[in-house]
């Protein structure tokens, strides 16, 4: 059942202020975030973020309204998928944001079907450019089309999803992950500069590869770069860690690496020491 503007209701269908800037104008941010067991894995860096994105655009996120829903949303002892959006609010006609925001929460809860971490997959190069120069190329804004369009066109060439080069063709990100690039010891991902999300499991990664005696970096990426890398992942909180086994025509076979190997255990300790369950036991 979902949660929205303080009530939980029952039914899908909610009311909705029409004059809603998230609605007319995709003026919001949203935040996905993996439940195992009712708890949610890295909620301290979900909901930061999240508050983040929102002063970004200029209204406050009300924290203890996210708990409350949150706590009436989750179900004990369930894996599932959480997501919170919260918009701008109700405003005037035109662009100019409201002077006193009114945000509006949205918060819902999916059980998992099935466990979507770690499945390989295969990505297909967009035409659609990332743009760089874009705050909202940061954020998980409400406009989310771009993603759209070049999932819907990357499904229709025969591949999983899509991977998005920013404008100066830099490797950026993929429609709903980030990029991740094991090559001679080093695990690298392109910078938030290039046009990319501040991933939770982007951070998490980040922060283990010396655990597993990885150099960790931060840098611009090329196609040639991911083409000529021992392993390339896409890394986001559901996936977790997929390994991707084409990019365009280039094959990728599953990385068989025991430093790969080791990552992932890595990565799977860290998500039990945060929320006291470890993925692959599901």
């Amino acid at each position: 059942m979902p949660w929205f503007d303080g009530t939980l209701h029952a039914e899908k269908t909610l009311p909705f202020d029409v004059t809603d800037r998230g609605l007319l104008l995709g003026d919001g941010a949203f935040d996905t975030a993996l439940v195992l067991r009712g708890t949610i894995v890295w909620r301290g860096a979900h909901l930061t973020r999240l508050a983040a994105a929102c002063r970004t655009l200029g209204f406050p996120l009300d924290a203890a309204a996210v708990d409350r829903a949150i706590a009436a949303v989750v179900t004990d002892n369930i894996d599932g998928s959480l997501r919170i959006t919260v918009t701008h609010g109700p405003g005037p006609r035109g662009l100019a944001p409201p002077p006193a925001p009114q945000p509006k929460i949205l918060v819902s809860f999916a059980p998992l079907r099935a466990k979507p971490f770690f499945a390989p997959l295969s990505l297909h190069v967009s035409g659609i450019r990332r743009n760089e120069t874009s705050p909202t190329s940061r954020l998980k804004s409400l406009n989310y089309l771009d993603a759209v369009l070049a999932s819907r066109e990357a499904v229709r060439h025969g591949f999983a999803d899509a991977l998005f080069l920013n404008t100066r063709e830099h490797v950026a990100c993929a429609t709903v992950g980030n990029i991740v690039v094991l090559h001679e010891g080093r695990l690298i991902t392109p910078p938030l500069a290039d046009g990319v999300v501040a991933g939770t499991a982007r951070a998490a990664l980040l922060r283990l590869a010396e655990v597993v005696g990885l150099e960790p970096a931060e840098r611009s990426v090329t196609l040639d770069d991911l083409a000529q890398a021992d392993a390339v992942f896409v890394g986001n909180s559901l996936k977790l860690l997929a390994p991707v086994t084409r990019i365009g025509a280039v094959e990728k076979p599953v990385p068989t690496d025991l430093r790969c190997a080791a990552l992932i255990a890595a990565l799977c300790t860290a998500i039990k020491e945060d929320c006291g369950t470890d993925p692959r036991r599901l």
